[in-house]
């Protein structure tokens, strides 16, 4: 287990959040659910057929049940906040039988604190719900996607630690887009690893407008748009993998950046490159990979890779459970 986890999950027995998991019937859920419970980390409700989830010291709804605690308020309140988009309370009650939206449905009414679906659904099936119902975060200008990546390779990052973003939702984001992917990283670095300055390398094929095209151009001046932004924060780009992490290429293909060689938060100029890269970190280099974890959402809500195993969904559960203590102090 890395120290990162480590420390999420110290954090999280420290101050036990209450977290939902929609996914009963995905037996992924319930190994993850059982270590949870075992290590203490939060309080959990899974949603799904009671029958079926054998997990002692969690609560357990159907929400296909129309006897389900607080169905008909959950409904009740789905339709107001729907209202404009003419949802009925018919409607309403309907859409509640889905557990996605009564599980996000429990968060927006302070009965959860948090969270996590994935293991089976789209990213869609996870976001779509949070944004009709929690909305965005006050500020917030875009909702994108990262994971924490904790490696093998002390080296790099914080110990081996590194956020990869955005892996999980914008497909091909603008100069704008990526810029504001970079800072809404760089906070979520800083929340997490507070006692180590983000660097953030804004990724592309070319290093310091070493090679032509579009994606190097719009690379180039989404790193214009951030240093503009937020002047303080260390951000550079365009730079290659290699020279964003690794010293000695930095000493050559990048002299004079305060980034290069030491980077931390790596952003990719595309979901195809970054869902890509972070695979190959996690398949061929063996790290823990934990998310996508959503950022820019009023509410703790967060998503799971297909792929996922049980522990990954532990990590993420515990990392969620922290953005609510976070939220909680920020209220």
């Amino acid at each position: 287990m890395s120290d990162f986890l480590a420390r999420m999950k110290a954090a999280a027995k420290a101050d036990k959040k209450t977290i939902v998991l929609p996914e009963g019937e995905d037996p992924r859920t319930l190994e993850a659910a059982r270590k949870i419970v075992a290590e203490d980390l939060a309080n959990l409700v899974i949603l799904g057929d009671p029958a079926t989830i054998d997990v002692e010291g969690v609560t357990v709804i159907d929400p296909k049940s129309p006897t389900a605690p607080k169905h008909e308020a959950y409904a009740q309140k789905f339709a107001e906040l729907r209202a404009k988009k003419g949802v009925t309370i018919e409607q309403a009650r309907a859409q509640m039988m889905d557990a996605t939206y009564y599980g996000t449905m429990m968060v927006k009414m302070g009965d959860a604190d948090g969270l996590v679906s994935g293991a089976c659904h789209s990213t869609a099936n996870t976001l779509r719900p949070a944004l009709q119902i929690l909305k965005t975060a006050p500020g917030t200008k875009l909702v994108s996607a990262f994971m924490v990546m904790c490696t093998k390779t002390p080296e790099y990052g914080a110990d081996g630690t590194l956020i990869f973003a955005d892996c999980g939702l914008n497909i091909a984001p603008t100069a704008e887009e990526l810029s504001e992917i970079a800072l809404a990283s760089a906070e979520s670095w800083t929340a997490f690893m507070g006692d180590v300055e983000p660097k953030v390398a804004m990724l592309s094929y070319s290093t310091m407008g070493s090679a032509g095209g579009d994606v190097a151009k719009k690379v180039q001046e989404a790193t214009v748009f951030a240093k503009e932004k937020r002047p303080s924060l260390a951000v550079d780009g365009d730079l290659q993998l290699d020279a964003a992490i690794v010293p000695t290429v930095a000493a050559l293909k990048a002299p004079e950046s305060d980034v290069a060689g030491h980077a931390n938060v790596l952003v990719f100029p595309d979901l195809e490159t970054g869902n890509i890269g972070y695979k190959l970190v996690q398949r061929f280099g063996n790290a823990e990979a934990y998310g996508p974890i959503l950022q820019g959402i009023a509410k703790p809500v967060n998503d799971l890779s297909r792929g996922c195993v049980a522990d990954d969904i532990v990590g993420v559960v515990a990392i969620t459970a922290v953005q609510a203590q976070m939220a909680e102090k920020n209220e």
